[in-house]
């Protein structure tokens, strides 16, 4: 087999297995922080810390470790292209455990809007570019000096910070998308760095030290401090919104901004075909479709059952339903007709007893 073949499974191959253990940790951490509130502590939503001392949230936190570091490794042996969409079974996963386990309800919709996101996701990616390979560190450094990333860079960081010290004290309870936004953001910098740090680990397995490389280390930083702030705003979400909305959701924006930054830094955006560009914009496209019918119709008790057209008596109950509609309809308006009638009769009634005053005192 090929080197590049070999390199390909392998990170298929851990992209998968990663994906699986981030969805069930999304599980544990959960039950975690419902542990938590049951203690009445302050929870991670308010910006607390008792989480530290739950050991089914480190159950969590253990497995999403060993995903990481297999989603780590993946992205030394594959292109982020391939690797970061595969994080479409952690959705997967999570959403399966989360009405199993947590009892949380995902209606019809909800389960559509998961499908279109994983679909669209996967539309992105086949249309998608493939990433240039990296060779070495040094390269990924002179990548990184361009000034298109150094742009994307500074925009990306601009919006996060705005949105951790002004929009989240304010409005990160009441909407998902801001958590979701700070954790995706600064998740497009952790895969970068994974990448260069897994072809530094990678360089150095085959003789080439990258432990005395400068670039090495602040790869290294960037990793752990963007996973850090990551994982603070993700528990925050969690714990304060459903996790079948909050998983997909941050599935889909965190691909969507990994694809672009990695489409900046390795320069693929004029080497696409006109039909991968449509097929980039109908991705795009059926993922916003996903998002929408899952915040907008979240709160419905939306079922097969309730479709008309599935049910066995949906054609007659559909006819007893507009007849009470018209009968409900007709007597309706034969009330109002009457009530004004009535109410005339009972005005002409009252006026000729007013009239009649002297009678009255007879």
């Amino acid at each position: 087999m090929p080197q590049e073949m070999e390199d390909f499974y392998i990170g298929l191959f851990l992209a998968i297995f990663s994906s699986l253990f981030i969805g069930t940790s999304f599980i544990f951490k959960k039950l975690g922080l419902l542990r938590l509130a049951k203690n009445s502590a302050t929870r991670a939503g308010q910006g607390g810390y008792g989480y530290l001392k739950e050991w089914m949230w480190w159950a969590g936190m253990i497995l999403m470790t060993l995903g990481e570091f297999a989603n780590f490794a993946a992205y030394a042996f594959a292109p982020a292209t391939l690797v970061t969409p595969l994080g479409a079974l952690s959705v997967l996963v999570s959403a399966i455990l989360a009405s199993r386990v947590l009892k949380e309800r995902l209606n019809l919709l909800g389960k559509v809007g998961c499908f279109l996101c994983v679909i669209g996701s996967t539309v992105m990616v086949i249309h998608s570019p493939k990433e240039q390979e990296v060779a070495n560190i040094d390269q990924l450094k002179a990548m990184v000096a361009e000034p298109a990333f150094i742009v994307y860079a500074t925009l990306v960081v601009i919006l996060a910070v705005f949105l951790m010290v002004h929009t989240a004290p304010r409005y990160g309870s009441k909407n998902v998308l801001v958590y979701i936004t700070i954790c995706s953001s600064l998740g497009s910098f952790t895969v970068m760095g994974c990448k260069g740090v897994g072809v530094g680990l990678k360089q150095t397995m085959r003789g080439y030290n990258q432990f005395t490389n400068w670039m090495f280390y602040v790869l290294l930083t960037i990793v752990i401090l963007c996973i850090l702030i990551q994982l603070n705003y993700l528990n925050r979400a969690l714990d304060t919104f459903n996790t079948a909305v909050v998983t997909p959701i941050y599935y889909v924006f965190f691909t969507s901004l990994v694809m672009v930054a990695s489409l900046i830094l390795f320069k693929e955006w004029g080497a696409m075909k006109i039909q991968d560009i449509l097929g980039d914009l109908c991705g795009f496209l059926t993922i916003i479709t996903g998002i929408f019918l899952l915040n907008a119709f979240k709160d419905f008790s939306i079922t097969l059952r309730s479709l008309p057209g599935l049910n066995k008596d949906g054609a007659s109950g559909s006819a007893v339903e507009n007849n009470n509609s018209l009968t409900t309809t007709n007597d309706r308006a034969f009330l109002l007709e009457n009530g004004q009638l009535e109410s005339l009769h009972t005005d002409i009634m009252v006026t000729d007893y007013q009239d009649s005053p002297e009678e009255t005192l007879a």
